[in-house]
């Protein structure tokens, strides 16, 4: 069935009170979509994807994910398992020792046992073309390393849905063409921050675009 995962309702985001960045902004989210959240710098972007996220509130409308009104900080728990969020800088997402312990720390925290954990990383990590990265300390990886092993915790919590803030960011191409891979063999609804106009073709069916503070076809 199509339905709403994400609803967003007059919502307003400031963080200089003055100068809103989200103006009575309304949103919504289907379960069969692979969505391109388009435009430029400082549009607000990625605070949408905060604001889903729960690491901001908004200072005025209403949220909506997964069915249910999400207003105190409690509330974003069951989102955070159900939707894997690629930051845009790997370095504010991964703070284990090595690759391995940062994907197994997901299924971990829900409870998963040690043996299972070590399978879900093996298989994660097997998807990713990264099991060569498994045993490696996680800060001394390229840039582009990074960005994967990121998206390799994310999938290993088996998300309902991705967001993706700029995945391609620092990769070389081959590394883009698995992205692409993973995620158009995947069966997961997902939105989609970058300014990859080609990746972005390969990937989503159809455009967002934030202009002054509120969402418009694209």
């Amino acid at each position: 069935m199509d339905l709403p995962l994400i609803e967003m309702t007059g919502i307003r985001f400031a963080y200089n009170h003055d100068r809103p960045v989200l103006n009575d902004l309304d949103f919504t989210f289907h379960s069969n979509q692979r969505t391109a959240l388009r435009g430029p710098n400082g549009s607000g972007k990625t605070t949408l994807f905060h604001l889903i996220m729960g690491l901001i509130k908004p200072q005025d409308g209403t949220l909506t994910i997964l069915g249910k009104p999400r207003l105190e900080e409690s509330d974003f728990f069951e989102v955070r398992r159900a939707i894997g969020f690629v930051f845009q800088d790997a370095d504010d997402q991964l703070f284990c020792p090595t690759v391995a312990e940062d994907v197994a720390f997901g299924p971990l925290n829900l409870g998963v046992g040690h043996d299972e954990a070590r399978r879900i990383v093996k298989e994660t990590l097997e998807m990713l073309s990264l099991s060569h990265l498994a045993d490696r300390v996680t800060y001394k990886l390229s840039g582009g390393e990074k960005k994967l092993v990121s998206l390799a915790t994310v999938l290993a919590m088996s998300p309902q849905m991705l967001l993706l803030d700029e995945p391609t960011t620092g990769l070389d191409e081959k590394t883009v063409d698995r992205i692409v891979e993973v995620l158009t063999q995947s069966k997961l609804p997902y939105l989609i921050i970058s300014h990859d106009g080609e990746f972005l073709s390969r990937v989503t069916t159809d455009s967002l675009y934030i202009k002054d503070g509120r969402i418009v076809a694209a």
